[in-house]
């Protein structure tokens, strides 16, 4: 490999691009062609996002920078240089989060009659209303606290809304003092005002708490109020060497998120100096960790917001995933997955197959064995009651739960007590790995002996993000994959190494070179002058080895496209080392989620499925499952998901070479948006199926576009 394709000039820094994913995000929520109470969403997304980034990302560099460490990363950024661009980049996109609700989203609500209120807006019954609120539900939640000689600087908890006051005793010389008020998060963000037009009136919580201020801090004059939220550091560190007992160190360490140092402050435009200056310095917090908000602070309430009833026409038209044609008919699900494989495309097919047959297994009197991989589960998971039950009936039933999925840990820990309590072997993965591969074993017995009916996927088993996030899902009962499938259960349940794996391949052993050698012989054949092409869907691409070899295949004449919904570090279309890469990302409806690997392999075409992104973290310090797509439908299924996702000219946008990113030019293109396309197919795959007359399938298919139009 060339030792030129690692010059930092051909690297995007990983967090630069990953803001410019969320700025994508952000633009789906001023989109006007966007319904507007998803737009409410996207804009509470965000904001969401931007927490778990400093959270997470901003946290290791800010201890990397503390401790001095100069270590250059692909672009060639030092911790210090990061943060000060990083910086640059976020003042700026709070700058335009707070332009999209003042001027847009604001804007539009009032249209729609959805008003917020401040205390000039109310009249005088309104006025006693919201008084009467106070103090029968707010006051007695309240805990104003001062800061004095005698009283230290209070614990500022993560991400809570508060309200910093400064107060000065009546009829004393005395300085001023700081007090301080957590906004209660038990509380509703926005209360709901009585009115008697059509309006839906509602007025901010910490509103209420300002026109009652005085009620909190009596013998003393506020001379000035506003609202501020921190983030902390919430990057939690486990030796998991040391650790006796890993279910009590990960309980232990998910404390450390409350007191975490302090990395953000966001406060309200126009906050007195004196107050920001004392937050600043009790928090240790530099002018470029600071962020003036201009609106509200903390957009995630309008994920509530835009669950208000009555507001039908504001919102998508809902879909319903489609039952899989293959499992229709009450067809016996072991029988199916006995006679062929079957691969799920969700959302748009159900991921009611998936939960049923571990339900159906839990009480089939011929299953022996269930082994299952968790790592993102919902908060009432079907999946964790029928394998409770599956071994209260019996079963020997294995889980590998991985507590150390990140802001998952507290339900996590939840469902592995409930499942040993059940009975179950409950795993808790390897020592300094993260288990994060999607793997479901059933062993069966049946007449002609024992039956392996595997499921393996790009996604959680979590029945409600399935219903969010688009990913794939292949039921086989082919022996190579069983046996596959139990290698890989005996190596995170015994610390054994796979001898041998007949179709699939495992990160950390050696999944990277399964990588670099599929991209190596497109290289060969490129360079032979045959037909070379790489089409790569996934979430992140990061890992520089394997940018390098993509940089190499592309400047040995390898056609290479790669759509990554997320963080990307390689510049395409930069001549003589990625002119033929071309990098888009799809942000839409649906969280693009799937990670497919396509490889034209001199017409022997290789088509994988993986639970890995092409990260470090991923190819080094995670167990991943990279597993091929044999089946023909299934092959046909695969493609078809890649060459409409290349052909999205609605959600989908190019990457420059800058790093910035741009919308496809449709001009002489057909107007395409995938996530509808894929639903529509679904759709209409369904009605075919039913062997309708062709009239009555036309009337059917043509009333359900116009409700769900591509484009």
């Amino acid at each position: 490999m060339k030792k030129e394709y690692s010059l930092p000039k051909y690297f995007i820094n990983r967090e630069l691009s990953w803001l410019e994913f969320n700025e994508r995000v952000l633009e789906e929520a001023k989109d006007n062609n966007n319904p507007l109470f998803e737009r409410l969403k996207f804009a509470s997304i965000a904001s969401s996002n931007l927490d778990e980034f400093f959270m997470t990302r901003v946290a290791t560099l800010k201890d990397m920078a503390v401790a001095k460490v100069d270590k250059l990363d692909p672009a060639g950024l030092t911790p210090k240089e990061q943060l000060k661009k990083i910086s640059l980049r976020v003042h700026k996109m709070v700058y335009d989060q707070s332009n999209c609700y003042n001027r847009s989203l604001k804007q539009r609500l009032k249209k729609e009659d959805i008003i917020f209120f401040k205390h000039n807006d109310l009249n005088i019954e309104q006025k006693q209303y919201i008084d009467d609120y106070y103090l029968k539900n707010i006051y007695p939640v309240l805990t104003p606290m001062v800061v004095d000689k005698s009283r230290p600087f209070p614990l500022v908890l993560n991400k809570t809304l508060n309200l910093a006051v400064l107060l000065k005793e009546k009829g004393k010389r005395e300085r001023n003092v700081f007090g301080t008020i957590q906004v209660p998060s038990v509380l509703e963000r926005f209360i709901n005002i009585p009115n008697e037009s059509s309006k839906r009136a509602f007025i901010f919580l910490e509103d209420i708490i300002k026109m009652n201020i005085n009620t909190l801090f009596s013998g003393h004059d506020v001379l000035a109020m506003g609202c501020y939220r921190i983030t902390r550091n919430a990057d939690l560190s486990l030796d998991e060497e040391e650790a006796v007992d890993i279910l009590e160190a990960v309980e232990e360490s998910l404390k450390q998120r409350k007191w975490g140092s302090a990395i953000r402050l966001e406060f309200i435009n126009g906050m007195d100096s004196q107050l920001l200056n004392v937050l600043k310095q009790e928090l240790e917090l530099s002018e470029e960790e600071t962020y003036e908000i201009n609106g509200p602070l903390d957009l995630t309430f309008l994920m509530k917001l835009s669950n208000l009833d009555g507001f039908k026409k504001l919102k998508y038209e809902p879909i319903k995933p489609q039952n899989p044609i293959a499992f229709s008919e009450n067809k016996d699900m072991f029988d199916v997955i006995s006679k062929r494989d079957v691969l799920l495309h969700h959302v748009y097919e159900s991921f009611d197959p998936v939960v049923n047959l571990v339900k159906k297994a839990a009480i089939d009197p011929d299953v022996l064995a269930i082994k299952q991989t968790l790592y993102r589960v919902s908060g009432h998971s079907p999946i964790i009651e029928a394998l409770a039950q599956a071994a209260e009936n019996g079963k020997q039933v294995t889980v590998i739960l991985e507590l150390k999925a990140r802001f998952d840990e507290q339900n996590n820990i939840h469902w592995a007590k409930r499942l040993e309590e059940a009975g179950c072997h409950v795993i808790y993965g390897i020592v300094g790995l993260k288990t994060h591969c999607k793997a479901l074993l059933i062993v069966r017995r049946e007449e002609d002996g024992i039956r392996r009916y595997v499921h393996f996927g790009t996604g959680n088993y979590n029945d409600v993000t399935a219903n969010m996030y688009t990913d794939l899902g292949l039921f086989t009962s082919n022996p190579y994959y069983g046996a596959d499938a139990s290698a890989l259960f005996n190596m995170l349940s015994g610390h054994s190494q796979p001898t041998s794996m007949y179709k699939t391949t495992i990160a950390p052993i050696n999944l990277r070179e399964k990588f670099l050698n599929m991209i190596k012989i497109e290289s060969e054949n490129a360079k032979q002058g045959k037909k070379a092409r790489i089409v790569i869907k996934v979430n992140s691409i990061v890992d520089k080895e394997i940018i390098e070899a993509l940089y190499e295949a592309s400047a040995s004449g390898v056609k290479i496209d790669l759509i990554v919904r997320g963080i990307c570090c390689l510049r395409p279309k930069i001549p003589g080392v990625s002119e033929g890469i071309t990098v888009r990302s799809i942000v839409g409806r649906f969280l693009e989620h799937s990670r497919i690997y396509y490889f034209y392999n001199d017409g022997n075409e290789s088509m994988y499925l993986s639970s890995a992104d092409l990260m470090h973290r991923n190819l080094n310090r995670r167990v991943e499952l990279l597993f091929p797509i044999e089946d023909e439908k299934a092959r046909e299924k695969v493609k078809n998901i890649l060459d409409i996702s290349l052909k999205d000219t609605v959600k989908a946008r190019l990457l420059n070479s800058d790093g910035t990113y741009v919308r496809i030019d449709k001009r002489h293109k057909d107007i395409i948006e995938s996530q509808m396309y894929f639903y529509n197919k679904a759709v209409e795959d369904n009605i075919t199926s039913m062997n309708l007359n062709e009239d009555t399938r036309f009337k059917v298919v043509s009333n359900f576009s116009n409700e769900v139009a591509v484009g």
